[in-house]
């Protein structure tokens, strides 16, 4: 099957054929981007007044099976991920039982295969039983297929043990993804330490605990060699360490979320649990550090940490809620309406965050629009203007900050290998 979409307002993250112009997919590959390109004996998609852009790729999400699907299942998590205009997505390992065995592994993917709703790529555990104490098999899951390795919800706080893991994921070829947290720091906190929590008298920790941390693992990816991903940066000091390290040869990487990107941690003075996250939301200083890095190229990745819970667990205290929002279906609309709308950051940025680099980081061919490249596509209405509902959302959970606010910007079209998933703003 050939399909021409004709007419697109095109933004390619590696900049080659950006602007008014079409594109050909032809066996679920694309086969050539340009203008004026041949309509004779294809079928067409007048795409006029859309923006074309390659699937956004999500290389941090919860999709909770095995285990927890009363919080989210992989079909609602892929069909959320799909409205948000994601056709790739990276699941992470802290499910019940953990994914920490090849055989998990082979699970998640063959059921992801069965639903035919995207494309799912898995994160094995870096150790047994997310305990931070034995390495898991790391060998045995590479060649089912996973494409990183991490203990995501918690730190590796032995060092020894990280250090194995960075040079065991130094052979494989895949990076060590960390989630940088020293609890001891950490203690009770329910969120960011500093003015806002002095005022409300809330339990809190500091920006240290994460930032010592990245220190830690910076010092051991330039020892190691290995590839260091450093997941859901939020701090300003992390930052630049994270810079710092790249600066001097180190190969790390690192992911900011949506919403370290656009709130603060005023946030948290309304009470809603939604609002409670890890790392904790922080003060307007680190969120314009963050931002302006991704409006300079600095940070090339955007993940969302989709992280759902059942209603009744958020709807605890503050204090006792689980950390975690979901992001998939307010991802692109959040980021275009308070950073590319704003003029803080060209959407070329954003694109580029939320495709290339996410998949140079993870070692994948898709998001690209190039000839050979997977036909994995997103056509967006840029001006199609929404109300955050959560109730109206394809994922299980309502936790969403954002509930209530007008946004901009919609997917009304997504493909996979060629293969349409959205049609007119809804799945297929």
């Amino acid at each position: 099957m050939s399909l021409l979409i004709r007419n697109a307002d095109i933004i390619d993250p590696q900049g080659a054929h950006t602007g008014k112009g079409d594109l050909l997919i032809d066996n679920g590959a694309i086969a050539a981007v340009g203008k004026n390109l041949p309509a004779q004996g294809h079928d067409t998609l007048d795409a006029d007044g859309l923006t074309l852009a390659p699937g956004f790729i999500d290389l941090h999400a919860h999709l909770r099976d095995p285990g927890y699907e009363y919080k989210e299942t992989i079909e609602t998590g892929l069909r959320a991920a799909a409205k948000g205009g994601f056709t790739s997505v990276l699941c992470m390992p802290n499910t019940d039982p953990p994914v920490d065995n090849a055989s998990t592994v082979k699970y998640i993917r063959n059921k992801a295969a069965a639903l035919n709703l995207g494309k799912l790529f898995v994160a094995g555990a870096i150790s047994k039983g997310l305990k931070g104490q034995e390495l898991a098999e790391m060998g045995e899951m590479v060649a089912q297929g996973i494409v990183a390795v991490t203990d995501d919800g918690r730190p590796v706080s032995d060092a020894q043990l990280m250090r194995r893991a960075l040079e065991y994921s130094r052979i494989f070829g895949i990076p060590v993804m960390a989630h940088e947290e020293d609890l001891s720091l950490a203690g009770d906190g329910v969120m960011h330490e500093g003015l806002v929590s002095t005022i409300i008298g809330m339990k809190a920790s500091s920006a240290a605990a994460e930032e010592v941390m990245v220190a830690r693992d910076a010092v051991l990816a330039e020892l190691t060699g290995a590839h260091l991903h450093l997941t859901h940066l939020s701090s300003r000091l992390s930052l630049d360490i994270a810079l710092h390290a790249r600066e001097r040869g180190a190969t790390v990487t690192f992911d900011v979320t949506p919403h370290h990107l656009t709130l603060t941690d005023e946030a948290v003075m309304t009470f809603d649990t939604s609002t409670k996250v890890n790392p904790p939301l922080r003060p307007r200083a680190h969120v314009d550090a963050l931002v302006q890095a991704l409006a300079a190229g600095l940070i090339t990745a955007i993940g969302t940490d989709h992280a759902p819970h059942a209603v009744h667990e958020k709807e605890d205290c503050f204090d006792d809620a689980p950390n975690g929002l979901i992001g998939f279906e307010t991802a692109f609309a959040v980021l275009h309406t308070d950073l590319a709308l704003t003029g803080a950051v060209p959407l070329e940025r954003i694109i580029h965050a939320m495709t290339v680099g996410p998949a140079r980081i993870l070692g994948l061919p898709q998001g690209r629009l190039k000839p050979g490249a997977p036909a994995d596509l997103v056509l967006l209405d840029l001006a199609a203007e929404w109300t955050v509902n959560p109730d109206q959302f394809e994922s299980l959970g309502r936790n969403c900050p954002y509930a209530g606010k007008k946004v901009r910007g919609r997917t009304m079209h997504a493909f996979v290998d060629g293969r349409p998933l959205i049609k007119d703003g809804a799945i297929l």
